[in-house]
């Protein structure tokens, strides 16, 4: 289940996103279990990343998303062409405290 995020906690990711760099792609063969292991391991340990999708039209990119998503349990923060930032808080280490609201 995805995490919800209030409209304030949704700019204020945003605004941390910013300056990041996508530390993830989907390939030619979309979302794989290694990709997913892979990027439950970074959400684990920085909460809010970056994945770059590579697909070429919209509909297969939203789809992309959609099911990245679904199977991390992670909160879709904004979509901008190719890339999806994403936020899940972690299990252990919480860095990133969202404001109330």
């Amino acid at each position: 289940m995805s995490t919800p995020l209030t409209a304030a906690q949704n700019r204020f990711l945003r605004g941390h996103a910013h300056d990041l760099k996508a530390l993830l792609q989907t390939g030619g063969k979309g979302v794989t279990p290694a990709f997913l292991a892979e990027l439950d391991e970074v959400l684990e340990r920085h909460e809010l990343v970056k994945v770059k999708v590579a697909a070429e039209d919209r509909e297969a990119r939203e789809a992309l998303v959609s099911e990245i998503v679904g199977r991390t349990g992670a909160a879709l923060v904004q979509r901008i062409g190719h890339v999806a930032i994403l936020y899940r808080p972690s299990k252990d280490k919480r860095q990133i405290v969202l404001p109330r609201g």
